[in-house]
């Protein structure tokens, strides 16, 4: 399988990853004034591999939640094609790509569902499982985590 840079061509979620577990240095760019050569870090979303590599990471994610029988009952009744909309247009978006999240804030979206910090715990595993699948260098993997895991408060508990 090729890594997820390759496939992409975002993270998520999550955001929060990229290079696909290689050890690339920065892009660096010629400045047209100088001549000269800067270094221009990517964003987090062009170093996962961009839009196709997000929803490949959130598809493979959400068979991971299917099958984890310690939250799987959450997504129950849930409609999964919205799901993972909703979930590529936030990493998307918290990676520094193009997109705009177009769902609910993460408060009202979760208010009345009680989740623990255990489930919450439970879905980054899933995540990193799926993470990891793809190759994901740690230190795309650790952003893309912090910036999802900025979301727990508004999850957890709600």
């Amino acid at each position: 399988m090729r890594k997820f840079s390759t496939l992409i061509a975002v993270t998520l979620m999550v955001s929060l990853a990229a290079c696909g577990g290689s050890s690339k240095k920065p892009a660096t760019t010629t400045t047209p004034t100088t001549g000269g050569t800067s270094a221009k870090k990517k964003s987090l979303y062009d170093r996962l591999g961009g839009l196709d590599a997000i929803k490949q990471v959130i598809a493979d994610f959400v068979g991971n939640v299917a099958a984890d029988e310690r939250i799987n009952g959450r997504f129950a009744n849930a409609d999964i094609e919205h799901l993972k909309t909703m979930l590529v247009e936030q990493v998307c978006e918290a990676t520094g790509g193009p997109c705009k999240y177009s769902g609910k804030d993460m408060v009202t979206a979760h208010t009345g569902m009680n989740l623990t910090d255990d489930e919450f715990n439970a879905l980054v595993e899933d995540l990193v499982t799926t993470l990891d699948k793809f190759q994901v260098a740690q230190a795309e993997k650790d952003e893309l985590l912090g910036a999802l895991g900025g979301m727990k408060g508004d999850i957890v508990g709600k």
